[in-house]
Protein backbone atom coordinates (compact mmCIF):
# COMPACT_ATOMS: atom_id res chain seq x y z
CA UNK A 1 0.00 0.00 0.00
CA UNK A 2 1.47 3.46 -0.94
CA UNK A 3 1.67 6.06 1.46
CA UNK A 4 0.42 9.81 0.90
CA UNK A 5 2.26 12.43 -0.32
CA UNK A 6 1.99 15.24 2.28
CA UNK A 7 4.01 17.86 0.30
CA UNK A 8 3.60 19.36 -3.44
CA UNK A 9 5.76 17.56 -5.96
CA UNK A 10 8.53 20.14 -7.40
CA UNK A 11 10.57 20.27 -10.85
CA UNK A 12 9.79 20.01 -14.43
CA UNK A 13 7.37 17.52 -14.15
CA UNK A 14 4.64 19.87 -12.07
CA UNK A 15 4.36 22.19 -15.39
CA UNK A 16 1.35 24.46 -16.54
CA UNK A 17 0.00 24.96 -20.17
CA UNK A 18 -0.24 28.53 -19.58
CA UNK A 19 3.93 28.82 -19.22
CA UNK A 20 5.00 26.09 -21.85
CA UNK A 21 2.32 28.40 -24.54
CA UNK A 22 5.85 30.58 -24.11
CA UNK A 23 8.41 27.82 -24.55
CA UNK A 24 8.54 25.58 -27.55
CA UNK A 25 11.55 23.39 -26.06
CA UNK A 26 8.87 20.59 -25.47
CA UNK A 27 8.69 20.25 -28.87
CA UNK A 28 12.20 18.78 -30.24
CA UNK A 29 13.01 19.31 -34.00
CA UNK A 30 15.10 16.76 -35.94
CA UNK A 31 17.54 17.57 -37.86
CA UNK A 32 19.18 16.18 -41.12
CA UNK A 33 20.92 14.11 -39.16
CA UNK A 34 18.88 12.19 -37.43
CA UNK A 35 16.30 12.25 -40.36
CA UNK A 36 19.15 10.38 -42.64
CA UNK A 37 19.72 8.23 -39.60
CA UNK A 38 16.39 6.90 -39.66
CA UNK A 39 15.91 6.72 -43.29
CA UNK A 40 19.39 4.56 -43.77
CA UNK A 41 17.51 2.13 -41.04
CA UNK A 42 14.62 2.16 -43.22
CA UNK A 43 16.09 1.07 -45.93
CA UNK A 44 18.38 -1.82 -43.72
CA UNK A 45 14.69 -3.14 -42.58
CA UNK A 46 13.43 -3.08 -46.22
CA UNK A 47 16.60 -4.62 -47.60
CA UNK A 48 15.64 -7.80 -45.28
CA UNK A 49 12.04 -7.82 -46.69
CA UNK A 50 10.90 -6.91 -42.84
CA UNK A 51 7.79 -4.94 -41.79
CA UNK A 52 6.45 -3.33 -38.46
CA UNK A 53 6.12 -4.87 -35.93
CA UNK A 54 8.10 -7.95 -36.72
CA UNK A 55 11.30 -6.77 -36.49
CA UNK A 56 13.57 -6.11 -33.24
CA UNK A 57 16.40 -3.48 -32.48
CA UNK A 58 18.94 -4.87 -34.00
CA UNK A 59 17.33 -4.82 -37.62
CA UNK A 60 16.88 -0.63 -37.05
CA UNK A 61 20.40 0.26 -36.51
CA UNK A 62 20.67 3.73 -35.45
CA UNK A 63 23.98 3.97 -33.34
CA UNK A 64 24.57 7.77 -33.67
CA UNK A 65 21.36 8.65 -32.48
CA UNK A 66 22.44 7.42 -28.98
CA UNK A 67 22.27 11.10 -27.71
CA UNK A 68 19.22 11.89 -28.24
CA UNK A 69 17.44 8.64 -27.64
CA UNK A 70 19.21 9.22 -24.23
CA UNK A 71 17.49 12.87 -23.87
CA UNK A 72 14.37 11.86 -25.09
CA UNK A 73 13.97 8.70 -22.65
CA UNK A 74 15.43 10.97 -19.51
CA UNK A 75 12.91 13.58 -20.38
CA UNK A 76 9.58 10.67 -20.65
CA UNK A 77 10.94 9.98 -16.63
CA UNK A 78 13.09 13.01 -14.84
CA UNK A 79 11.89 15.91 -17.26
CA UNK A 80 8.27 17.27 -17.98
CA UNK A 81 6.81 13.63 -18.99
CA UNK A 82 5.83 14.35 -22.63
CA UNK A 83 7.69 15.52 -25.80
CA UNK A 84 6.66 16.04 -29.35
CA UNK A 85 9.23 14.90 -32.07
CA UNK A 86 8.65 16.71 -35.84
CA UNK A 87 9.69 17.22 -38.47
CA UNK A 88 9.76 13.40 -39.93
CA UNK A 89 8.98 14.23 -44.27
CA UNK A 90 5.83 12.24 -43.99
CA UNK A 91 5.59 12.89 -48.05
CA UNK A 92 8.61 10.77 -48.88
CA UNK A 93 6.99 7.38 -47.24
CA UNK A 94 3.98 4.96 -47.52
CA UNK A 95 2.63 4.45 -44.38
CA UNK A 96 4.18 1.09 -44.04
CA UNK A 97 8.01 2.92 -44.48
CA UNK A 98 6.26 5.30 -41.89
CA UNK A 99 5.58 2.55 -39.25
CA UNK A 100 8.67 0.89 -39.53
CA UNK A 101 10.55 4.20 -39.02
CA UNK A 102 7.88 4.65 -36.20
CA UNK A 103 8.53 1.25 -34.42
CA UNK A 104 12.29 1.46 -34.82
CA UNK A 105 12.70 4.61 -33.08
CA UNK A 106 10.53 3.22 -30.22
CA UNK A 107 12.57 -0.08 -30.13
CA UNK A 108 15.64 1.83 -29.03
CA UNK A 109 13.68 3.99 -26.64
CA UNK A 110 12.01 1.02 -24.33
CA UNK A 111 9.95 -2.59 -25.17
CA UNK A 112 6.74 -2.37 -27.16
CA UNK A 113 3.86 -3.98 -24.73
CA UNK A 114 0.66 -5.40 -26.01
CA UNK A 115 -2.48 -2.79 -26.00
CA UNK A 116 -5.40 -5.29 -26.14
CA UNK A 117 -5.98 -8.83 -25.48
CA UNK A 118 -5.28 -9.66 -29.15
CA UNK A 119 -1.77 -8.95 -28.58
CA UNK A 120 -1.41 -5.66 -30.74
CA UNK A 121 2.07 -4.44 -29.89
CA UNK A 122 1.45 -1.22 -32.97
CA UNK A 123 -2.22 0.02 -32.70
CA UNK A 124 -4.27 1.60 -35.21
CA UNK A 125 -6.42 5.09 -33.52
CA UNK A 126 -9.20 5.32 -36.55
CA UNK A 127 -12.76 5.67 -36.08
CA UNK A 128 -14.11 2.75 -36.84
CA UNK A 129 -17.67 3.81 -36.51
CA UNK A 130 -18.29 1.76 -32.88
CA UNK A 131 -20.64 3.15 -29.78
CA UNK A 132 -18.54 3.73 -26.88
CA UNK A 133 -21.54 2.96 -25.14
CA UNK A 134 -20.65 0.00 -25.45
CA UNK A 135 -18.50 -0.92 -22.30
CA UNK A 136 -16.33 -3.43 -24.76
CA UNK A 137 -15.44 -0.70 -27.45
CA UNK A 138 -12.39 1.27 -26.48
CA UNK A 139 -12.45 5.23 -27.31
CA UNK A 140 -9.58 5.24 -29.48
CA UNK A 141 -11.87 2.88 -32.05
CA UNK A 142 -14.44 6.32 -32.28
CA UNK A 143 -14.60 9.79 -33.18
CA UNK A 144 -15.94 11.08 -30.08
CA UNK A 145 -13.89 13.42 -27.21
CA UNK A 146 -11.54 11.66 -25.37
CA UNK A 147 -11.81 12.91 -21.48
CA UNK A 148 -8.41 12.99 -19.62
CA UNK A 149 -6.98 9.52 -18.66
CA UNK A 150 -3.42 8.23 -18.49
CA UNK A 151 -3.32 4.48 -20.45
CA UNK A 152 -2.12 1.13 -19.00
CA UNK A 153 2.08 1.46 -19.73
CA UNK A 154 5.24 3.48 -18.55
CA UNK A 155 4.58 5.86 -22.00
CA UNK A 156 2.07 5.71 -24.51
CA UNK A 157 3.73 7.10 -27.95
CA UNK A 158 1.49 8.41 -31.05
CA UNK A 159 2.94 9.04 -34.54
CA UNK A 160 0.05 10.97 -36.54
CA UNK A 161 -0.04 9.39 -40.66
CA UNK A 162 -3.23 12.12 -40.93
CA UNK A 163 -4.96 14.20 -39.44
CA UNK A 164 -8.79 14.35 -39.36
CA UNK A 165 -10.95 17.52 -42.00
CA UNK A 166 -11.76 18.94 -38.27
CA UNK A 167 -10.85 18.42 -34.72
CA UNK A 168 -9.01 15.89 -32.82
CA UNK A 169 -6.95 18.29 -30.92
CA UNK A 170 -4.62 16.56 -28.37
CA UNK A 171 -4.25 18.07 -24.78
CA UNK A 172 -1.82 17.53 -22.53
CA UNK A 173 -2.31 18.15 -18.57
CA UNK A 174 0.22 17.70 -16.07
CA UNK A 175 -0.53 14.95 -13.25
CA UNK A 176 1.62 16.45 -10.97
CA UNK A 177 0.29 20.25 -11.03
CA UNK A 178 -2.94 18.63 -10.78
CA UNK A 179 -1.94 16.98 -7.10
CA UNK A 180 -0.65 20.03 -6.50
CA UNK A 181 -3.85 21.93 -6.65
CA UNK A 182 -5.83 19.46 -4.91
CA UNK A 183 -3.22 19.12 -1.96
CA UNK A 184 -3.10 22.64 -1.23
CA UNK A 185 -6.96 23.63 -1.43
CA UNK A 186 -9.20 20.43 -1.12
CA UNK A 187 -7.18 17.93 0.74
CA UNK A 188 -10.07 16.07 2.14
CA UNK A 189 -10.28 14.28 -1.10
CA UNK A 190 -6.81 12.87 -0.90
CA UNK A 191 -7.78 9.95 1.17
CA UNK A 192 -10.35 8.71 -1.47
CA UNK A 193 -8.23 9.32 -4.10
CA UNK A 194 -5.41 6.71 -2.40
CA UNK A 195 -8.44 4.23 -2.02
CA UNK A 196 -8.24 1.32 -4.57
CA UNK A 197 -11.47 1.49 -7.24
CA UNK A 198 -12.79 -1.18 -9.42
CA UNK A 199 -11.50 -0.28 -13.28
CA UNK A 200 -13.36 -1.81 -16.12
CA UNK A 201 -11.60 -4.03 -18.36
CA UNK A 202 -13.26 -2.82 -21.31
CA UNK A 203 -13.74 -6.31 -23.06
CA UNK A 204 -10.09 -6.91 -22.83
CA UNK A 205 -9.98 -9.31 -19.99
CA UNK A 206 -8.36 -12.82 -20.39
CA UNK A 207 -10.04 -15.86 -20.52
CA UNK A 208 -11.62 -16.43 -16.79
CA UNK A 209 -10.26 -13.37 -15.77
CA UNK A 210 -11.92 -10.77 -13.21
CA UNK A 211 -13.70 -7.91 -15.87
CA UNK A 212 -12.91 -5.21 -13.34
CA UNK A 213 -9.32 -4.87 -11.93
CA UNK A 214 -8.65 -2.61 -8.74
CA UNK A 215 -6.69 0.55 -8.70
CA UNK A 216 -5.93 3.73 -7.23
CA UNK A 217 -5.68 7.33 -8.27
CA UNK A 218 -2.72 8.52 -6.89
CA UNK A 219 -0.34 6.43 -5.81
CA UNK A 220 3.37 7.16 -4.20
CA UNK A 221 6.17 5.05 -3.89
CA UNK A 222 9.82 4.84 -3.53
CA UNK A 223 9.61 8.32 -3.52
CA UNK A 224 7.95 8.91 -6.64
CA UNK A 225 4.10 10.01 -7.03
CA UNK A 226 2.41 8.06 -9.93
CA UNK A 227 -1.47 8.78 -11.32
CA UNK A 228 -3.52 7.01 -12.85
CA UNK A 229 -6.86 8.45 -14.05
CA UNK A 230 -9.38 6.86 -15.99
CA UNK A 231 -12.83 7.75 -14.84
CA UNK A 232 -14.97 6.15 -17.41
CA UNK A 233 -13.95 2.92 -16.92
CA UNK A 234 -14.30 3.47 -13.11
CA UNK A 235 -18.19 4.42 -13.82
CA UNK A 236 -18.67 1.69 -16.12
CA UNK A 237 -17.25 -1.10 -13.99
CA UNK A 238 -20.42 -0.15 -11.68
CA UNK A 239 -22.51 -2.12 -14.00
CA UNK A 240 -20.08 -5.14 -13.76
CA UNK A 241 -19.35 -4.97 -10.02
CA UNK A 242 -23.01 -3.95 -8.63
CA UNK A 243 -20.88 -1.42 -6.75
CA UNK A 244 -21.83 1.88 -6.47
CA UNK A 245 -19.84 5.06 -6.21
CA UNK A 246 -20.22 7.08 -3.06
CA UNK A 247 -21.30 10.94 -3.07
CA UNK A 248 -17.79 11.92 -1.92
CA UNK A 249 -16.15 9.70 -4.52
CA UNK A 250 -18.14 11.44 -7.26
CA UNK A 251 -17.72 14.84 -5.82
CA UNK A 252 -13.67 13.93 -5.81
CA UNK A 253 -14.15 12.85 -9.48
CA UNK A 254 -15.61 16.07 -10.07
CA UNK A 255 -13.42 18.19 -8.41
CA UNK A 256 -10.52 16.50 -10.51
CA UNK A 257 -12.44 17.23 -13.88
CA UNK A 258 -13.17 20.62 -13.06
CA UNK A 259 -9.43 21.56 -12.33
CA UNK A 260 -8.51 19.77 -15.80
CA UNK A 261 -10.07 21.99 -17.86
CA UNK A 262 -8.20 25.11 -16.10
CA UNK A 263 -7.01 26.46 -19.30
CA UNK A 264 -3.67 27.20 -17.71
CA UNK A 265 -3.26 24.09 -16.87
CA UNK A 266 -3.38 21.78 -20.15
CA UNK A 267 -1.58 22.67 -23.13
CA UNK A 268 -3.00 21.82 -26.84
CA UNK A 269 -1.66 20.65 -29.95
CA UNK A 270 -3.27 19.81 -33.69
CA UNK A 271 -0.36 16.64 -34.15
CA UNK A 272 0.50 17.11 -38.02
CA UNK A 273 1.66 14.30 -40.27
CA UNK A 274 4.89 13.53 -39.06
CA UNK A 275 4.48 14.41 -35.55
CA UNK A 276 5.53 11.64 -33.07
CA UNK A 277 3.88 12.35 -29.13
CA UNK A 278 5.46 10.60 -26.39
CA UNK A 279 3.91 10.71 -22.74
CA UNK A 280 4.24 9.15 -18.97
CA UNK A 281 1.24 7.81 -18.33
CA UNK A 282 2.40 8.33 -14.54
CA UNK A 283 3.11 12.20 -14.66
CA UNK A 284 0.87 13.14 -17.14
CA UNK A 285 -3.14 12.67 -18.53
CA UNK A 286 -3.78 12.90 -21.99
CA UNK A 287 -7.08 14.21 -23.89
CA UNK A 288 -8.58 14.70 -27.58
CA UNK A 289 -11.39 16.59 -28.71
CA UNK A 290 -14.27 15.06 -31.21
CA UNK A 291 -13.19 15.31 -34.71
CA UNK A 292 -15.24 15.07 -38.18
CA UNK A 293 -12.96 12.72 -40.94
CA UNK A 294 -12.78 12.67 -44.64
CA UNK A 295 -15.71 10.22 -46.68
CA UNK A 296 -12.41 8.68 -48.39
CA UNK A 297 -10.42 6.08 -46.67
CA UNK A 298 -7.44 6.87 -47.74
CA UNK A 299 -7.88 10.50 -46.64
CA UNK A 300 -9.31 9.84 -42.92
CA UNK A 301 -7.72 10.37 -39.89
CA UNK A 302 -5.12 7.54 -38.95
CA UNK A 303 -2.57 7.61 -35.63
CA UNK A 304 -0.18 4.95 -34.83
CA UNK A 305 0.04 4.07 -31.16
CA UNK A 306 3.08 2.27 -29.05
CA UNK A 307 2.96 1.27 -25.01
CA UNK A 308 6.29 1.40 -24.22
CA UNK A 309 7.49 -0.23 -20.77
CA UNK A 310 10.88 2.12 -20.33
CA UNK A 311 14.74 1.08 -18.97
CA UNK A 312 14.37 4.24 -16.28
CA UNK A 313 10.38 3.39 -15.65
CA UNK A 314 9.74 3.86 -11.84
CA UNK A 315 8.71 1.03 -9.81
CA UNK A 316 4.61 1.26 -8.98
CA UNK A 317 3.35 0.04 -5.50
CA UNK A 318 1.77 -3.34 -5.47
CA UNK A 319 -2.10 -2.01 -5.11
CA UNK A 320 -1.36 0.24 -8.64
CA UNK A 321 0.51 -2.70 -10.52
CA UNK A 322 -2.65 -4.14 -13.10
CA UNK A 323 -2.63 -7.66 -13.94
CA UNK A 324 -3.62 -9.15 -16.95
CA UNK A 325 -3.44 -12.92 -17.39
CA UNK A 326 -1.51 -13.39 -14.27
CA UNK A 327 1.35 -11.17 -15.82
CA UNK A 328 1.65 -6.98 -15.42
CA UNK A 329 -0.31 -5.37 -18.01
CA UNK A 330 3.07 -2.96 -18.84
CA UNK A 331 5.24 -6.11 -19.03
CA UNK A 332 3.14 -7.74 -21.60
CA UNK A 333 5.22 -8.37 -24.85
CA UNK A 334 4.42 -10.47 -27.44
CA UNK A 335 7.07 -13.16 -25.67
CA UNK A 336 5.29 -12.60 -22.27
CA UNK A 337 7.21 -11.00 -19.40
CA UNK A 338 10.00 -8.99 -19.95
CA UNK A 339 13.17 -10.59 -17.94
CA UNK A 340 16.22 -8.10 -17.14
CA UNK A 341 15.18 -4.69 -18.62
CA UNK A 342 15.81 -2.23 -15.58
Amino acid sequence: MSSILKKKVQGPVAWKGSDLAKDDSWIYCMSEKMITSLENALFHVKQKGLQAPDFNKEDFPIPDLSDEIAYFVDELENGRGFLLIRGLPMKRYTDEEASIIYWGLGLHMGIPVTQNAKGDLLGHIKDRGLDFTNTSVRAYQTNVHLPYHTDLSDVVGLLSLRKAKTGGLSSLTSAMTLYNEILEKYPEYLGILYRPLPHDRRGEEAPGESPVFTSPIFSYYDGKLSCRYMRYYVESAQEKTGIKLSKMEIEAFDLIDSLLHDGNLQIDMMMEPGDMQFVNNYTVLHSRTVFEDYEEEKRRRHLLRLWLTMPNGREVAPDFEVFSGGIPVREKTAGGIIENLR
